[in-house]
């Protein structure tokens, strides 16, 4: 059976402008239940052109530009220290007082300390009094400043513990840098949702949030933080590990198509390195899975078009790659079996004649039935029998053939402008090749980068 062939995929063009990227902050409120941790989700409202409409999120917003301004009213912490541990030149308490600000907005819940250094009780206040508070506080960092020198409490930012680091991916409609911190729901508040930007909020077990039962609506953030969460019993062990943690790492997705769709790619995902080299702008051209059949350009002098199992469109082939310039005679490294279902797709996606054919297999063995099929499509190709350090120059692309670090009678080709290494199975980088490899092309799966 013939199965489907995707089509091929080229490079973007660059876009005119950058989308801008906002500093923002979010806080993790923590609480410990019958069963064990919970967090806080709020449901944001429905609205138009909101990419989080609908969604379960947790308390947090973009950075205000005032937000300096509340430094002098933050307990425990000062922004020297506060820069050091979000790894930044300066700003770093920016973050924390934001999150403590946005947490108050959205859920009502404020994290303040009063002149004995013991969180404030608000459970108690009036409601029309918290209300009025809290409508103040939206109106602008001013009204929160006033608030704090006339009650006499401090942002208690020595509470929140810094818990992790995202960034939207590129191409995505609103790009966010986020710091995500934690902290332990003050005991003597509620929270109270503002009817506006939120209209529900839920304290749930980070299993149960993620159930497809409870039908939430998640970004892939929400998501991959609840599944941190999950890993915790309680919400002491959780922040003990999260002030344990000595670096965060930067998060940032990449988005691509595949079988299901689109959707977000996440770093420890094969595909990740390769989106960053072939869809740098985000503008969803790359692939989270190499289904039969599939071609993609790779770079202005690679492509690939990966082979698979018999009627299985989606099964894991190898990798057939076209070296050379567009218009122009090219080598081909790998070619698929003169019986393969996606012959046709290989034929398709060349960039121009092929003149050579090359094999990482060991002793560079091609059927005769596969050179006689190449042959029929483009008369001149040729099998090569390359030794180790033998160049072969085609036009702009110059491939050096080098013994394989697996096997002494197999070879890899070196695409030297693209400092590419085409590899057989394992795609192990020769010890002497080290330094002149950024990417390696495996027989099989996703182009990654060289960390040896």
């Amino acid at each position: 059976m013939q199965a489907n062939t995707p089509a091929a995929i080229s490079p973007p063009p660059q876009p005119s402008t950058p989308r801008p990227i906002r500093a923002a902050a979010t806080l993790l409120v923590l609480r410990d239940g019958p069963e064990g941790l919970e967090v806080l989700l709020l449901r944001r409202a429905e609205k138009a052109n909101d990419q989080n409409s609908g969604a379960a999120v947790f308390p947090g917003g973009v950075l205000d530009a005032h937000d300096r301004s509340l430094h002098g009213h933050c307990a425990g912490l000062d922004d020297a220290a506060a820069s050091q541990r979000l790894s930044v030149d300066a700003g770093g308490l920016d973050y924390y007082a934001a999150a403590v600000r946005e947490c108050f907005e959205e859920a009502g819940v404020l994290f303040a300390s009063d002149a004995g250094g013991q969180l404030i009780d608000l459970a108690g206040l009036p409601a029309q009094e918290l209300e009025a508070m809290r409508h103040a506080a939206e109106q602008g960092t001013d009204a929160l400043l006033a608030l704090c020198d006339r009650r006499g409490w401090r942002l208690a930012v020595d509470r929140l513990t810094y818990f992790a680091h995202w960034l939207t991916p590129p191409g995505m409609p609103r790009r966010f840098d986020t710091r995500f911190f934690a902290a332990l729901m003050p005991a003597a508040q509620v929270v109270r949702e503002d009817g506006r930007e939120t209209v529900e909020h839920m304290w749930l077990r980070p299993h149960e949030a993620l159930s497809p039962a409870r039908g939430l609506k998640l970004m892939n953030v929400t998501r991959r933080i609840l599944e941190q969460l999950d890993a915790f019993g309680s919400a002491a062990e959780c922040l003990a590990h999260a002030r344990s943690v000595q670096h965060i790492p930067l998060n940032m997705p990449r988005v691509a198509q595949g079988p299901q769709g689109q959707r977000a790619v996440n770093i420890e995902e094969p595909a990740y390195e390769e989106l960053g080299l072939v869809d740098t702008n985000g503008r969803c051209t790359g692939r989270y899975a190499l289904e039969a059949g599939l071609a993609m350009q790779l770079s202005p002098r690679v492509w690939r078009v990966t082979d698979g199992a018999e009627g299985d469109s989606t099964a894991p082939g190898l990798n057939s790659y076209f070296v050379g310039e567009a218009g122009g005679d090219c080598a081909l490294i790998d070619p698929m079996p003169a019986g393969s279902t996606q012959f046709d797709a290989l034929r398709r996606a060349a960039p121009g004649p092929v003149r050579w054919i090359l094999s990482t297999a060991p002793r560079a063995s091609l059927a005769t039935a596969t050179v006689d099929r190449l042959r029929e499509v483009w008369p001149e190709a040729s099998a090569m029998q390359l030794s180790a350090d033998e160049v072969l120059k085609l036009g702009g692309a110059t491939i050096r053939a080098v013994a394989a670090a697996q096997d002494a009678e197999a070879l890899n080709f070196l695409l030297v402008e693209d400092r590419m290494l085409f590899t057989g199975d394992r795609g192990t980088v020769p010890s002497d090749l080290r330094d002149a490899v950024d990417w390696i092309a495996p027989a099989q799966g996703f182009l990654r980068r060289n960390k040896t």
